[in-house]
């Protein structure tokens, strides 16, 4: 079966979905529907995605989202290796969770995008699991039509910002239900199994990535992707740390600050989403355990701490490209 193709650019905008091998749960417990909440919000974070609305059903799960950045499949392929480790591990279980690679939909803007909310936050409802949709907790429904709590990696401004009027959650919930039995019509407006939108859309798409011959693409992102360099890049950034990277890299005992300086290194690097914890291990003569804990402190260190956040993204914006 051929590779599906996967066309990625700064600001562009999907719709994702990924479903169980051979059609079986992705999750046993309320837990492990945490855990991969958890774990999308650690992908927005690393590889700095905007997630607009997701739904999580029993066999599969749906995502909108942007990438500022051009690394979906990047994006996707830890999302999917993490949350299995993680769901393995749980439940004493080994081998593939997920059915092949995930799904991908390219959507031209966002009023195509709100479209699809309405369409995957009545997953359930379609599905018979509720008669309600606000009584499906796993969805991000409750917060666009109730602004309900959710989590904080959720960004509801591309969606709701094309609602006019006082009541913005009100008119979505309206506008959704409305949308209940539109389920053909988003799919008859799939254009060539992977782009929603215009007819137009689809040619500009044609004319910038040559459909017929899409693997020299493919291979061009994967060349751009090998040639980073994890050195030079921890060269610019001790400098602006101001510390000592060999001091840092091969001293089996240092100093606090130093300690500090390596796991923000640690961190930068984890957050640029080029790089596995083994490959970052290596740099520092780390195991992959010890960088997914260093960095499980630094990012749990920001979000309690406002003032530490603040410095340690003002110190990276020094780091000239």
């Amino acid at each position: 079966m051929a590779r599906p193709w996967r066309i990625e650019y700064e600001g562009a905008l999907y719709h994702v979905f990924s479903r169980g091998n051979n059609q079986q749960d992705i999750f046993v417990t309320d837990a492990d529907r945490y855990l991969l909440l958890d774990t999308i919000g650690q992908m927005s974070e690393r590889f700095d995605n905007d997630i607009v609305a997701y739904v999580l059903m029993d066999n599969h799960y749906h995502l909108l989202l942007r990438t500022p950045k051009a690394n979906l499949s990047r994006s996707m392929q830890w999302l999917g290796t993490t949350y299995t480790r993680r769901f393995n591990l749980e439940h004493f279980r080994s081998g593939h969770l997920f059915q092949g690679r995930y799904k991908s939909i390219l959507v031209e803007n966002d009023a195509y995008l709100m479209q699809l909310s309405y369409y995957i936050h009545n997953n359930p409802l379609r599905a018979g699991i509720v008669k309600r949709l606000i009584d499906y907790r796993w969805s991000s429904y409750p917060a666009y039509a109730y602004h309900r709590r959710h989590p904080g990696w959720l960004n509801k401004d591309l969606i709701l910002s094309q609602i006019h009027g006082e009541n913005k959650h009100r008119q979505y919930r309206e506008e959704s239900q409305k949308y209940s039995d539109e389920n053909r019509r988003i799919w008859e407006d799939i254009r060539h199994g992977f782009i929603y939108g215009s007819k137009k859309f689809v040619k500009k798409i044609k004319n910038r990535y040559n459909v017929s011959e899409p693997d020299p693409a493919i291979t061009q992102q994967k060349s751009i992707l090998k040639s980073s360099d994890p050195v030079q890049f921890l060269e610019k950034a001790s400098k602006v740390l101001q510390c000592d990277l060999e001091r840092i890299k091969n001293c089996a005992r240092i100093s606090e600050s130093d300690k500090l300086n390596r796991d923000i290194l640690l961190y930068w690097l984890w957050q640029e989403g080029k790089y596995t914890n083994v490959q970052i291990g290596d740099l520092f003569g780390l195991t992959y355990s010890s960088v997914s804990r260093r960095v499980t402190i630094i990012r749990k260190r920001m979000q309690l701490e406002q003032d530490f956040q603040s410095q340690v993204e003002t110190i990276k914006s020094q780091i000239k490209p």
